[in-house]
């Protein structure tokens, strides 16, 4: 897993060639709304690319991760069905709800079932290459969402500038980025760690929980500012050291969001000595979004290094799979 993390530029670069050169069918259908259907790091990505588009996108976008989708899908719905494998049994139960909805469909995959069905119904689809980690493969599924909702006319090209100058800023602060994740992964070894970012941001905490769940076999929690000033503070009042905060901050944090962070972090205080708060670096809000990906990547993999656990193998979800494939 280290070594894939260690190449997360060159996937950008490589994912910005794919979709340039992937050969897209046009839609003479106005589309009204989109869902971007998809589990796992698919799921995640469709999260990522769409908050990281909100203030570009006309028409709403709703992330799908369940078998089923939203009554509202129509014939005016462009469906992105994402799944890295092609076999996500999820997904392909949610593909065909999008098929009888006659819904507009397009696929980022790396081939497997959801491939053959798209190539056969001659739906929009971008080929990932082959990898044998879903989850080290975020950087294409959130570019390749971009591709797809400017091919649609729902944004503009200028992500593929940012997503360049995105490759630049990390190489140029990778040095920096892993010591800091070092830093949280002793902060972090031995506790629950709990993750808090603004909402516009969410998909990037979720991916550095999914990461710590998944490579350093940690659970953990995540929530965001302003929602969880509503709530979860409360529960502060039960706050002890096993918690380790980790706040990933923004220049593009809503002002008075960025006053509670700074109000909350004095009430995480009085709990825990174990506060850890990044700030993202880069002009964009996708340089900075990708900034805090990379620096939860790096901190995933040396947290499992610490625990001296496998950051690859996931025999539990094979095991419920296999045990799923019975039924």
């Amino acid at each position: 897993m280290k070594r894939l993390v260690s190449i997360f530029t060159k996937q950008l670069e490589e994912a910005i060639d794919i979709g340039e050169k992937a050969t897209l069918n046009s839609c003479s259908k106005i589309i009204n709304n989109v869902v971007i259907t998809g589990l796992g790091g698919s799921g995640i990505g469709g999260t990522i690319a769409s908050q990281l588009m909100s203030k570009q996108l006309r028409v709403p976008v709703t992330v799908n991760n369940d078998y089923s989708l939203p009554n509202f899908v129509g014939e005016n719905t462009l469906v992105i069905v994402s799944s890295f494998s092609g076999n996500t049994e999820e997904t392909l139960e949610a593909l065909k709800i999008a098929q009888e909805k006659n819904a507009e469909i397009a696929c980022i995959t790396s081939g497997g079932k959801l491939a053959e069905i798209a190539k056969k119904n001659d739906y929009n689809i971008i080929t990932l290459p082959l990898a044998f980690s879903p989850r080290a493969m975020l950087t294409y599924s959130v570019v390749q969402q971009f591709f797809l909702l400017h091919h649609y006319g729902l944004i503009n090209n200028s992500f593929i500038k940012d997503v360049q100058k995105t490759i630049s800023l990390l190489d140029d602060e990778i040095d920096e980025i892993k010591d800091l994740a070092h830093q949280a992964a002793l902060a972090l070894n031995n506790k629950t760690s709990v993750i808090y970012v603004e909402a516009g941001l969410e998909g990037v905490a979720v991916r550095m929980r999914q990461q710590i769940n998944e490579n350093s076999k940690c659970l953990g929690w995540h929530h965001v500012i302003p929602e969880m000033n509503h709530n979860e503070l409360v529960g502060w009042a039960g706050g002890k050291e096993e918690y380790a905060v980790i706040m990933l901050r923004s220049s593009y944090e809503n002002y008075r969001s960025s006053v509670r962070m700074n109000i909350s972090k004095e009430i995480f205080e009085k709990h825990t000595s174990t506060i850890f708060e990044i700030k993202a670096k880069g002009e964009s809000i996708i340089e900075q979004a990708f900034y805090h990906i990379l620096f939860g990547d790096w901190t995933s993999v040396y947290l499992a290094e610490l625990r001296q656990v496998d950051d690859v193998e996931v025999k539990v979800i094979d095991y419920l799979k296999a045990e799923l494939a019975k039924i």
